[in-house]
């Protein structure tokens, strides 16, 4: 078996976009910065995403069932490093603190200023070792095609065109 940091230095070269996935319970929000997204179907509509299973976020989609993905635009850099932790927050529910957020069926938090978003109920969850796997079925979705998407490769945000600079 490959060895995990073999396994790390091999897939910085997978380009991917960069998401916040958000959900609620009992009236507290959480939301983490995600890279593990895809769709999965169009009929009937579902997307998939994998969280690792400690992360306090894919704790509580476990438990209420619904969470929403907010696919950042390419000025949203500082989101992404908030929702990852790498900006200092009392809790995690602070995270929000500042930011515009909106809702649709589930009522779990969206990004209004993301480029796109999906609301969904959790249809499946499977059992990845370290990560579940989430299969959402879309319930809402919405879009801008006002910015270009964040992207995230080799280590370091990008832009389509470019990296974008420290």
């Amino acid at each position: 078996m490959v060895d995990p940091q073999v396994m790390r230095d091999t897939l910085r070269f997978w380009a991917s976009g960069i998401v916040v996935v958000t959900t609620h319970h009992d009236g507290e929000p959480a939301g983490m910065t995600a890279s593990a997204f895809n769709s999965l179907s169009l009929d009937p509509p579902q997307i998939v995403i994998c969280l690792h299973k400690s992360a306090f976020t894919a704790q509580m989609i476990e438990q209420s069932g619904k969470f929403a993905v907010s696919l950042l635009a390419d000025d949203q850099r500082s989101i992404s490093e908030l929702f990852a932790g790498r900006t200092a927050v009392n809790d995690i529910s602070s995270r929000f603190n500042g930011l515009e957020t909106a809702t649709a069926i589930t009522g779990s938090p969206i990004l209004s200023e993301a480029i796109a978003w999906l609301d969904c109920e959790v249809a499946k969850l499977h059992d990845g070792d370290s990560h579940w796997i989430i299969i959402g079925r879309v319930m809402a979705a919405g879009n801008s095609d006002a910015h270009n998407p964040l992207l995230y490769f080799n280590r370091g945000y990008h832009q389509l065109g470019g990296q974008i600079a420290e």
